[in-house]
């Protein structure tokens, strides 16, 4: 049980790291909490800098990406020690599915330092860059398929917000549905605890939404 324990507070401290705060304090010597829409995500960094912007969507999604790396890391270390010369995925073992437990708690917590960071009062991010990283290290193919669904709702109805919910909720069916190897009940309430998570922290968006209010995405031509 300790080992949950460790993997949930690295994860945690990993995610809560304030990446977009931190390069606009550091580059501009400004706040970012204090314009735009408050949030320290690469989308309100990029209204003040594009470049800060980009850095924070990479960093932020690395944070999510090493937090379930570490994860993998340990849950086969602790493994070797314990049995040693043993395969972790030997055929039909009940051990066959931790590995993959470990990870997704490792996402859940990671999300959720990015979204309550101890460091700022725990207001945060929205989670999405983060969580993206994090479901890589998970479940590429699965990300894949978001990805395109999220292309395709922004092409279609231009709200970033709507595209970011829809995936972040069709993760966890896809990821159950193509590695049917980690099919554990847990694995799967784990993947949907990280991504309801990030559709949470969208309520003002859906609440726009409804409204008919939401800001569509504009490209912008000089």
């Amino acid at each position: 049980m300790y080992i949950y324990l460790i993997v949930a507070l690295i994860s945690y401290l990993l995610g809560s790291i304030p990446f977009g705060y931190i390069l606009v304090r550091l580059f501009r010597g400004e706040d970012v909490r204090t314009s735009g829409s408050g949030n320290i995500g690469a989308t309100n960094v990029a209204r003040k800098a594009p470049g800060l912007g980009i850095a924070t969507l990479f960093l932020d999604a690395s944070k999510g990406f090493i937090a379930v790396w570490i994860a993998s890391r340990i849950a086969y270390s602790s493994w070797n020690s314990t049995h040693p010369g043993m395969s972790l995925y030997f055929d039909n073992h009940p051990y066959r599915v931790w590995p993959a437990l470990l990870m997704a708690i490792a996402a859940v917590f990671a999300i959720l330092g990015h979204v309550f960071p101890v460091w700022l009062k725990f207001k945060g991010g929205k989670g999405v860059a983060t969580g993206v990283g994090a479901f890589i290290a998970l479940a590429p193919k699965a990300v894949l398929i978001v990805l395109v669904i999220f292309v395709a709702i922004v092409a279609a109805f231009r709200y970033i917000s709507l595209g970011s919910i829809v995936a972040a909720a069709a993760f966890p069916v896809f990821a159950w549905l193509l590695y049917r190897y980690q099919a554990s009940p847990a694995v799967f309430a784990a993947m949907v605890c990280a991504s309801a998570v990030i559709i949470a922290k969208h309520h003002q968006n859906i609440r726009r939404l409804l409204a008919g209010t939401e800001h569509r995405f504009e490209l912008k031509h000089r």
